[in-house]
């Protein structure tokens, strides 16, 4: 299908400055032209210019919408190419909004389980079916990862895309369907772990489970990649102690200050039972 013809429909009639905003509004219309059938799988998109001009929001929030979107699965980026709705897309858009960004009561423990029990076998499935677009989209997931140093969202993103196209290589569509409903808690647990370990801590973890799969070798991917979830787990326990030995600190530094605050009533009061003692 010629992607220009994406483009008959009339565009939204305002600007659009928050970048939550465009995405939404980007999810919304590809909605609506998957039911009007202007959309199929395997869609390539019209370029970043002529969609930004058509849904009327600047190029930055676009590209972020779009980042969104091929993290949720929607679409592929293939650099150099273009953007193309993915096979799966329709099922993803028909899950609601809300599910998909505000999943927020799954708890840690209870995510960390799972991807123990998922992600070394979805690796090793990786390196036996993997095929050059998952190949490339894993290598494409590190290199932005490298490159996102002071672009805390970025990296985020880039870490996450990881794994994903790790549930994508497995080549089992379920799989791809369950990271859609897990992905927001994901997302929470990655940005908690980034910020206690530089970049490069999490690069050379990708970077091997990478090789792993280039090689072919189910049993080291998936030894890899428990080595990677234990390093995140045991980076979470840390945090939290280091949460737990801040909020002592905290109560501590502010103790005297109750205390102060607290000791001329209880002198007064002091006195006042003296009075009494002496003069019953």
């Amino acid at each position: 299908m010629n992607s220009r013809k994406i483009l008959s429909s009339s565009a939204s009639d305002h600007v659009l400055d928050s970048k939550e905003d465009v995405t939404h509004l980007l999810i919304l219309r590809f909605q609506q032209m998957l039911s009007d059938g202007v959309l199929s799988p395997g869609t390539k998109l019209p370029p970043e210019r002529e969609l930004a001009a058509h849904f009327n929001v600047a190029r930055s929030s676009l590209r972020q919408a779009l980042k969104v979107l091929e993290i949720m699965g929607v679409i592929t980026q293939k650099v150099g190419d273009g953007s193309y709705l993915n096979r799966d897309a329709s099922l993803v858009l028909r899950v609601p909004m809300e599910f998909l960004f505000l999943l927020d009561d799954t708890t840690v423990e209870e995510l960390t389980e799972l991807r123990f029990i998922m992600e070394p076998a979805l690796a090793a499935k990786a390196a036996e079916r993997a095929n050059s677009s998952d190949i490339a989209l894993l290598r494409q997931s590190i290199t932005d990862l490298e490159n996102s140093e002071r672009d805390r969202v970025k990296l985020v993103a880039s870490d996450l895309l990881f794994h994903r196209a790790i549930f994508q290589a497995s080549g089992n569509r379920l799989t791809g369907r369950l990271f859609h409903t897990i992905h927001r808690a994901m997302l929470h647990m990655i940005t908690v772990t980034s910020q206690l370990v530089d970049l490069e801590h999490t690069v050379r973890f990708h970077k091997t489970i990478l090789t792993a799969i280039e090689q072919r070798d189910p049993e080291l991917a998936s030894r890899l990649m428990t080595a990677h979830l234990v390093d995140a787990s045991n980076l979470l326990v840390q945090g939290r102690e280091q949460e737990r030995a801040r909020a002592l600190r905290e109560h501590m530094a502010s103790a005297p200050a109750k205390l102060e605050k607290g000791s001329a009533p209880a002198r007064q009061s002091a006195r006042m039972l003296r009075r009494k003692a002496t003069h019953p």
